[in-house]
């Protein structure tokens, strides 16, 4: 068919939405967890107060400088991959491996004294280089200071030079009828006599 200079056609199509396609979110940490959950090509037995776990000196040294050298570097402690972990409770240092492998804190770190539980696993996280569970536990003990835990908190944030925890801490006491609260408090009265 030839068109003149003048001439016109029409094209009539029926065009629908292109399916969009929609990136799920990585769950990259999930697997991570199940890795360690299933202890799959475990490489390294960590002793912790008489328990042992099971876990990969890859992941371990890619999320903690301390473990790379235990691991891989200068302080490598024996061509057997085992390490002894002093000073920490088990329960600590599974919260601990939890962080490393999932990037989240354990959903157990709610549960019984709290508080308690994340100042353990702060300090952990200080000893270990850790500083996404540093400042997660620094971001939970915030929301928990309160006038019975507010000395503690203050106490392990000055020993551990956890400055925004400090400020925290002695921005709550501030005020002069919670400052008298906490003077009465037990853990007040311990801290002063030490």
């Amino acid at each position: 068919m030839l068109l003149g200079s003048n001439d016109c056609f029409t094209i009539s199509a029926r065009t629908e939405d292109a399916a969009t396609i929609v990136v799920p979110p990585s769950d990259l940490h999930r697997d991570f967890a199940r890795m360690l959950k299933d202890a799959d090509g475990a490489d390294v037995t960590i002793s912790v107060g008489g328990r042992f776990f099971l876990a990969h000196s890859y992941v371990l040294a890619a999320q903690s400088r301390v473990f790379k050298a235990q691991l891989f570097g200068a302080m490598k402690e024996s061509s057997t991959k085992r390490i002894r972990i002093e000073d920490m409770e088990p329960s600590v240092f599974e919260r601990l491996l939890h962080l490393i492998y999932s990037d989240s804190l354990s959903e157990n770190c709610e549960a019984g004294d709290k508080c308690v539980a994340m100042l353990h696993l702060l300090v952990a996280a200080d000893r270990y280089g850790l500083n996404r569970l540093r400042l997660m536990c620094e971001e939970k003990l915030q929301t928990w200071i309160d006038v019975d835990s507010v000395t503690t908190i203050l106490g392990l944030a000055d020993q551990h030079h956890r400055v925004q925890l400090k400020r925290a801490c002695l921005e709550f006491m501030v005020w002069p009828d919670v400052l008298r609260a906490v003077m009465e408090t037990e853990g007040f009265t311990l801290r002063e006599k030490a």
